[in-house]
Order: structure tokens, then C-alpha cells, then sequence
């Protein structure tokens, strides 16, 4: 089953900062705690990560999976689906960054689908929690390079 959320946050930091530090994913381990390493798997023609290989922290447990990113709204929005994931199915979702002036809301939709039946409390719960904590670690990631 699919388990889908929507979370946002406002960084005191311009757009352009966020959109920055969210598509640096190399660096991702040293502010995400749960990503242990990213790898930059291919590259489009203009450069940009395309397809990101993952390892990180998740359920208890150690987890592989691979993103594919759609840059075709940025710097709007940055779109990704998984392409390959050994604990879940599906991992897909995106950021989307709204000026405020000086500050972004950056709104986070996630839709998770895991391989193993999980009771559905604790996967809307893990969710919930992937959400918050990506959010909260990035706007602090941000804002101490504001």
C-alpha cells in the first residue's frame, strides 16, 4: 500500500540557497542523518545529477535505493522517482520551493510504498518522521550557510 504526506517549512534563506543545497546531494550525508552516502550515478547534458544512488539509515535498518530527478520545473520544483530501492517499492516524491522574499517555503510531498507489510500507524508514522527530520535538517543545513 502507498503511503502518502505533505509536509512544509519556511527557511530564513533565499530560494535559490535552498534549491542549491537540495540538488548538492554528494554532501547530502554531512547534514541528512539518515543518509549514510550518495553517489552520483549519471549526469544530464547540462551537467545535473540525473540518477543518485543512495545508502541510508531506514526502518531499523540499512537501505540501498536509486532516485531518478526531473529538473524540468526547476527551480521551482525538483521531482524524483526511485528506479531501484531493495526495501521499498516506490520512493517517490518532490520539493517544492515558493519565494517569500528572503525566506522559501519549501514544501515536501512524499509517496513511500514499502516490499514488506508494515501495520498502516507505523507507515503513515515513518512518513511522517522521514518528512519532518528531511525538512528540519535541511532548513538548518541552510540557514547556517545563510
Amino acid at each position: 500500500m502507498v503511503q502518502r504526506a505533505s509536509q512544509s517549512v519556511v527557511v530564513s534563506a533565499p530560494a535559490t540557497l535552498v534549491y542549491d543545497v537540495v540538488t548538492d546531494f554528494e554532501r547530502y550525508h554531512e547534514w541528512a542523518s539518515e543518509v549514510k552516502r550518495a553517489v552520483v550515478a549519471e549526469r544530464d547534458g547540462s551537467g545535473r545529477p540525473l540518477e543518485v544512488e543512495y545508502r541510508a539509515a531506514a526502518y531499523g535498518r540499512s537501505t540501498t535505493y536509486t532516485l531518478h530527478y526531473d529538473y524540468s520545473r526547476a527551480p521551482e520544483e525538483l521531482a524524483w522517482t526511485q528506479v531501484q530501492g531493495d526495501l521499498t517499492e516506490a520512493l517517490n516524491g518532490r520539493y517544492r520551493f515558493e519565494s517569500l522574499g528572503e525566506l522559501t517555503r519549501v514544501t515536501y510531498d512524499l509517496e513511500v510504498e514499502l516490499r514488506v507489510p508494515i501495520p498502516p500507524f507505523i507507515r503513515s508514522r515513518a512518513a511522517q518522521r522521514i518528512q519532518v527530520d528531511a525538512l528540519d535538517e535541511l532548513k538548518a543545513r541552510v540557514e547556517s550557510l545563510a
